[in-house]
């Protein structure tokens, strides 16, 4: 069994649970996916970004 430290977004403690144990927020991973060259799914998630303006350019 795969246990992965989750983080709370309101009050920044970390804990194992769905939900922050003081809050009771909705708990994330704070890691990021695993980088794969074969993503199936990466033009999208860039076309997203690019959509959102997440990306920024500087000249």
């Amino acid at each position: 069994m795969k246990v992965s430290m989750r983080k709370c977004p309101n009050c920044r403690r970390y804990t194992l649970k769905e939900t922050c144990p003081k809050c009771g927020a909705q708990t994330y991973m704070p890691i990021p996916p695993r980088f794969s060259i074969e993503d199936p799914y990466g033009k999208y998630r860039r076309r997203l970004r690019r959509e959102k303006g997440f990306f920024v350019f500087r000249r």
